[in-house]
This record gives structure tokens, sequence and C-alpha cells, in this order.
């Protein structure tokens, strides 16, 4: 496949201290940084926050990882990760410590990790391009944001807040959505489509792009609340 490992961190839920590893150091020197890796693999110690930067996170962030960008969500955080599956995946460069059955660090894909990485991915680029890139698209029918992704991916997210029925279209591109926010919401066809069916938080669902039209609405013990759900689909410009 000639697509790339493109990703992101939506965060369900999150402690205080929460946090995220993203992209690199100002700083960074990259054959330090793999001499340290390699030895991590001996010693099972590596120092990931004096390479990689650190940020803190909340609930309803939104971290973008385009392809190239090292990173790791820390302890304490509910990540929905929204991002492309191709038959090359992310190489892990560090196992935090963690030991094989024989006692010693699992192998892993520094070498391959390496060739991946964009080294020009450091804390001024990542505060400009990655982090809660939110744009307002419209606030009838409840509000409507672009959350991402950068523009060097090819998956678009929108997240829709809402107390109401609020209508969606799929634009003839499948529609892959998560309710981000509320217990639940039911979801239906205004033409009979399919069979109106319930979803809860964190549950994710798919309409198919030849649906069309379909609604979204608070159910049970979230009517009258606000809910919230993030859509991912295809660019169609991609």
């Amino acid at each position: 496949m000639h697509y790339t490992q493109d990703e992101s961190y939506y965060f369900l839920d999150a402690g205080e201290d929460a946090i995220v590893y993203l992209g690199l150091k100002e700083n960074v020197l990259p054959e330090e940084m793999i001499a340290e890796l390699n030895e991590a693999q001996k010693t099972g110690v590596f120092d990931a926050e004096k390479h990689v930067g650190v940020y803190p996170v909340k609930k309803h962030d939104h971290i973008l990882i385009p392809s190239g960008t090292v990173h790791c969500s820390g302890k304490n955080c509910m990540v929905l990760e929204i991002s492309a599956t191709p038959f090359i995946f992310t190489f892990k460069l560090w196992d935090w410590g963690r030991m094989g059955l024989d006692g010693k660090p699992r192998p892993i894909n520094i070498e391959h990790g390496k060739r991946s990485i964009w080294w020009n991915r450091t804390e001024s680029w990542v505060k400009r391009e990655l982090i809660n890139k939110f744009t307002l698209i419209r606030e009838e029918e409840g509000l409507l944001e672009k959350t991402g992704l950068h523009e060097q991916e090819f998956i678009e997210t929108r997240r829709h807040w809402f107390s109401r029925k609020v209508l969606h279209s799929t634009n003839d591109s499948v529609n892959v959505l998560n309710l981000v926010e509320g217990r639940e919401a039911i979801v239906e066809s205004p033409k009979g489509a399919f069979e109106p069916f319930v979803v809860h938080y964190a549950e994710t669902f798919v309409v198919p792009a030849a649906i069309g039209l379909y609604t979204i609405s608070p159910y049970g013990e979230s009517e009258g609340k606000t809910c919230a759900t993030i859509k991912a689909y295809i660019r169609h410009e991609a």
C-alpha cells in the first residue's frame, strides 16, 4: 500500500497528570538519540524526556500525529486512536523498560524506526501544527468543529456537540464515528435505510457511504443533555 501510518490521539479522558510524548526536542542529536536507544536494549534504561517533547493533555484534546512523528501516550490517559492502518505499522523505538520472558529487553525496531523519523519535527513545529488545531465550522444544529487531521494526512475529522437530533451526511465517503461525550445516543435513517441503533460512550460505529443522510440524537440518560461525536472520513481531495 502506498499510504503511511497517519494517526492521531483523541483524549476521551485524562487525569490531572496526563501527558503525551510528541515530536523531538529542538536540540536533538539524531546520532546520540539512536546510540542511547541501542544501549537501552542492553540496559533497559532510556531518558525519553531528554530527546522527546512532553506536553500536558486534558479531556477532549486532539493530538495530530502525521507519519514520521515520534509519539507515545503517557499514563492516566484514555485514548481514542484515529488512524490509517497500512501493512507497514508504527515502529517501536523504546519499550519503557519492559522485559521478555528471558529477563532481557524485548527486541524492537530501532533500525527500521530511525529511517522513518522526521528529525525536523521539533517542539516549535509540534506546538504550531499538531496540538488542538480546532476550527469552528458552524454553530447551527449544534457546534461543529474541524479538529484535524494534519494537512499532510488524508483523514479528516469533525467534532459535533449537540443536545437534540442533528442531521449528518456521508458525502459519498464511509463515516467512522465515536461517541466522545454523553451516556448514549441513537442513530437513525430518515429514509429507513437501516434499523435505528443505540451507541454508548466511547463506542465506535460505522456508517457506509451509500447511506447518505442519517441523524444522531441524545438518547436515554442523555436526553436533554449535551453529547458529542467525532467523525473520521477520507478527504475527497486525497
